[in-house]
């Protein structure tokens, strides 16, 4: 080679290296760039712009110091999304199953009862309920005041300016125009820390009736805890605090069906008597935190939120995501995340675990309706207390799992397995009860089989337990024209008040 060929090629070299130089320290220009910008972003949005009081209740106000995650929260107004059998959008349960009304027959869910919108509509929702009545003074209605207790952000603050019993005390009505503002960031969050806190007492209770102390739970099991102050089963306790409706989880036994089960039977406790069996019953509210528990999800450490309120990131800001909704509106951010594969297939998985559970939760349903009328039927000729104590005993017991399952939600796919076994023992429960009606109704002279009743509609369902639902609705149209706007607007008034620094 000669040596003009050498020293071309080593100029071709240079040039190379030289080139690649210019391309990578461009490169890194741009990275350092990128750092830089989006951490003067992180700077810019983490100013606090207002001091937040320990008990603000106005999400608004926590919004102007976190913007991103009060935007995202907004989006809990969204009732765009209707799953299979769920979603955000309001969904008329009593008319997709009419049976409902007939296992609710004498309680206030026979009445009302539809699918839970975002967090955004929790106060309007409980407005507009028929279960809360038409109170047109402040000691009226059916409800009492604890039935406000995971409504609002309102809530801390009454409960630190009242006293927690006294704010379990009184009437639903009395806090109408305190209770205003969407569940939010103060029920969840630290003002000063922005930590996750515990701001209803009835858990920090049921952790220490387990021996346990919540304070001292890790950070992952918060994202969780925080969700179960509400999202749980409870019975107000009236005899706890003389007047008061005091609010208490049943887990001094366990999370399961059963374990709670034990417990209300052993304190005698009943939400209701059925006005068709005559049996004592009970309501499960929303045992969603127990049934979660029990799944595979919870036994890996997922959290709550890891999938109802994933991570996302906009420029340099990586934060929770507060549109607080289904997985499957979300399959990228929350499923994908752990799962690889498509989100059709993680989708049609999830249906096929609910069409196997909402089945056999069906036919609990039927053989329920069924032993109400049968029960009834045994009454009419001439059942005693003594003949029927077993056999509501039965009805009892075979609803609670049946509502333990049909209450919780999303149960069938947090827990698959222990659903479909406690909707299975409901099914033994039942048929076994129904056996012994069987023979009571023979013994009392009545060898035919107790005709189903006419409940194709919700319109008739309500016909055949009572109830009048003209009277209902015309007066809940009336209270929410006259009475809900006058508590708005002292709502109005009162917040003008607060100080904002």
């Amino acid at each position: 080679m000669t040596t003009h060929s050498k020293s071309s090629k080593r100029t071709l070299l240079n040039w190379g290296l030289f080139i690649a130089t210019v391309v990578v320290v461009f490169l890194l220009g741009l990275l350092a760039s990128s750092i830089i910008e989006r951490r003067a972003e992180a700077a810019y949005v983490n100013v606090p712009k207002v001091e937040i009081g320990q008990f603000e209740p106005r999400n608004e106000v926590w919004g102007q110091n976190y913007p991103r995650e009060f935007q995202s929260y907004y989006g809990t107004a969204d009732t765009t999304f209707r799953s299979k059998y769920n979603g955000n959008t309001m969904i008329d349960m009593l008319e997709v199953d009419p049976r409902l009304v007939v296992l609710w027959a004498g309680y206030g869910f026979s009445k009302d009862y539809n699918q839970g919108r975002g967090h955004y509509y929790a106060v309007t929702d409980i407005q507009n309920t028929l279960r809360t009545g038409a109170p047109k003074t402040t000691k009226e209605g059916p409800m009492p005041s604890t039935c406000m207790t995971c409504k609002s952000p309102d809530v801390p603050r009454l409960m630190n300016q009242k006293g927690v019993a006294a704010f379990y005390t009184g009437s639903w009505a009395e806090l109408g125009a305190e209770v205003v503002n969407p569940i939010g960031c103060a029920d969840c969050h630290d003002n000063e820390t922005m930590n996750l806190t515990i701001t209803r007492p009835a858990l920090v209770e049921a952790f220490e009736r387990m021996g346990r102390d919540i304070k001292k739970v890790s950070h992952q099991e918060m994202r969780s805890l925080v969700c179960a102050q509400c999202h749980v089963e409870y019975y107000f306790d009236k005899k706890k605090v003389d007047g008061a409706q005091y609010l208490t989880f049943p887990w001094d036994n366990g999370f399961s069906a059963e374990a709670m089960e034990e417990y209300y039977d052993n304190i005698e406790f009943s939400d209701w008597t059925h006005s068709i069996s005559k049996a004592p019953m009970l309501k499960a509210q929303h045992p969603g935190y127990e049934t979660y528990m029990t799944g595979i999800h919870a036994q890996r450490g997922v959290s709550c939120a890891d999938c109802h309120m994933p991570y996302k990131s906009e420029g340099g800001q990586k934060f929770t995501d507060h549109k607080m909704q289904s997985p499957l509106n979300n399959i990228a951010n929350s499923c994908q995340v752990c799962h690889r594969e498509e989100a059709g297939t993680l989708m049609a998985n999830v249906y096929e675990r609910q069409d196997k559970i909402i089945e056999n939760r069906d036919k609990l349903e039927e053989l329920l309706v069924r032993a109400h009328v049968e029960a009834k039927k045994a009454w009419d000729l001439g059942a005693t207390d003594a003949s029927m104590k077993d056999i509501l005993l039965g009805i009892r017991h075979a609803q609670w799992r049946w509502d333990y399952a049909a209450a919780s939600h999303g149960a069938s796919f947090h827990s698959p397995v222990e659903v479909g076994r406690v909707i299975s023992t409901g099914i033994t429960i039942a048929q076994e009860t129904r056996i012994k009606l069987a023979r009571l109704l023979a013994n009392l002279g009545h060898n035919e089989e107790v005709p189903y009743p006419d409940i194709e509609t919700k319109a008739k369902a309500q016909k055949f337990v009572g109830l009048d639902m003209d009277q209902l609705n015309a007066d809940k149209k009336e209270f929410l024209e006259t009475v809900v706007p006058e508590w708005m607007k002292q709502a109005e008034e009162r917040e003008k008040t607060y100080d904002l620094n």
